[in-house]
């Protein structure tokens, strides 16, 4: 799916309905496992129907803002907030260009993309047997490598797509770190081909250095980036 040729259609519309991390959230659709790839087929169907670019997948925008020094699993997710959703390359482009930019986030802040139907969080179904590629950027790269990333998951150009949930962009006092979310930790090919694939699509410089950590074990120790397990 190329999302690139799309965006200059886009960039001048829609003012009006600017984007940012305070706006009221949207109501969540839910269906069952049964119900989802029919569901996806009518959605794409009537996107097609009405002139618009269908993605093979619906996506949502979440945030979280969280209080330094809070680390309690309800406080958390109290905290997250869904922004938008879309399901078109258009709509994707309507949204991404009037959401706030990273670097203009507080910290700690996190912007998360995810699936329709899974939440950023490591007890949701989806995410309970998977785990995280984590990557630290410094401050003023981390933006672009975001960029890089949400185009390539809402693309589905990344390899093992299908084990693919979602990418959190953490904003952090003296660095930001993107995580990428797969499904199955335990399936090591499909894990390291998206290590890779990551590398490929962000063009990633050698000297930097990609850590894995399954959500169990984020569970076991309260924390997301600290004790990874895999380096590649």
């Amino acid at each position: 799916m190329e999302l690139v040729a799309e965006k200059k259609e886009f960039d001048n519309r829609n003012s009006s309905n600017a984007l940012d991390l305070t706006s009221t959230p949207t109501t969540a659709t839910t269906a069952t496992a049964a119900d989802k790839g029919a569901e996806d087929r009518e959605r794409q169907d009537r996107d097609l129907k009405a002139g618009f670019h269908p993605l093979k997948n619906k996506f949502v925008f979440w945030y979280t803002r969280r209080t330094p020094g809070v680390r309690s699993q309800t406080s958390y997710e109290d905290n997250i907030k869904k922004i938008v959703d879309f399901s078109t390359v258009e709509g994707f482009w309507v949204c991404y260009c009037h959401l706030a930019r990273p670097s203009s986030l507080p910290s700690p802040t996190d912007l998360h993309l995810f699936k329709e139907g899974i939440r950023p969080l490591w007890e949701d179904s989806a995410n309970c047997n998977g785990g995280k590629w984590i990557i630290r950027f410094k401050k003023v790269v981390s933006g672009r490598f975001w960029e890089d990333l949400v185009l390539a998951l809402v693309g589905d150009q990344l390899d093992y797509g299908d084990n693919m949930c979602g990418a959190v962009l953490s904003i952090r006092f003296n660095e930001d770190i993107l995580s990428v979310w797969n499904r199955n930790a335990s399936d090591h090919q499909a894990v390291m081909a998206l290590r890779d694939s990551i590398k490929r699509h962000l063009k990633l410089p050698h000297s930097y250095v990609m850590e894995y950590k399954p959500h169990d074990a984020s569970l076991r120790d309260n924390s997301s980036y600290r004790n990874t397990w895999l380096r590649g």
